[in-house]
């Protein structure tokens, strides 16, 4: 059985997932508080020329037109599903933390108050953040970590429960990864957990994103509003 069902596919993820992270790392010397956003809608912006030359759009990649009432309607409830796979995600972590006192995974990153700490009683910076993550974490993050690398994965690799698997997890890694700079060990593995838990919840919800989109903006628009009124 061949190992892979698409080797010019895997070179593309490869490149888009290298020009990623180079760029991140790039942007973290010029503008450190802002290189996630920055770097994701670059890699969004040239993903989508890309898609556009091979004559596919975001509709292939989980950005499906919700037509008529049902389909709309639909979404909350699919809402619910991924919040349980999300709240299982990290309330596992959390106990896993709490049992074996691992005090990486308890202690919040000085880089998290860093870069999000000027939030706190500050309208303008407070609404600008939550354009920032609606955007770019709701709308970026699952465009690309979940739609296309998912999507994609399952295209390169065999058609397999393990490839499956696989597809859902590289993606994650990649995504904890991601957060890893400003939020160390525990954002690493919290938001690598997250990733399993949306990816999941993509392929139960037949590659939808909209449910995904909903959850994953609100609950950061609930943890900055949190931040803002001085929740630690």
């Amino acid at each position: 059985m061949a190992l892979l069902r698409d080797k010019s596919g895997l070179l593309e993820v490869t490149i888009f997932v290298v020009f990623a992270l180079t760029t991140k790392a790039l942007a973290l010397q010029w503008t450190p508080k802002y290189a996630g956003p920055v770097t994701l809608l670059l890699t969004l912006a040239l993903l989508t020329g890309y898609l556009h030359r091979q004559g596919k759009t975001w509709k292939h990649y989980g950005l499906k037109p919700l037509t008529g009432l049902k389909a709309k309607l639909l979404v909350l409830p699919q809402a619910i599903l991924v919040s349980i796979c999300f709240a299982i995600s990290v309330g596992s972590v959390i106990a896993l933390a709490n049992a074996f006192e691992i005090s990486a995974l308890l202690q919040v990153s000085e880089g998290v108050e860093s870069r999000f700490g000027g939030v706190r009683g500050n309208l303008p910076n407070f609404i600008m953040w939550l354009g920032i993550i609606w955007v770019s974490a709701a709308f970026g993050e699952e465009m690309f970590f979940r739609g296309y690398l998912v999507t994609r994965l399952q295209e390169v690799l065999p058609s397999t429960r393990l490839a499956t698997v696989m597809a859902v997890l590289i993606p994650a890694l990649i995504f904890g990864y991601g957060h890893y700079d400003y939020q160390g060990v525990r954002g690493l593995v919290m938001t690598g957990m997250i990733g399993i838990a949306f990816g999941v919840s993509y392929l139960l919800l037949k590659k939808s994103l909209w449910p995904i989109i909903l959850v994953h903006g609100a609950m950061d628009s609930i943890a900055f509003t949190a931040l803002y009124l001085g929740a630690d």
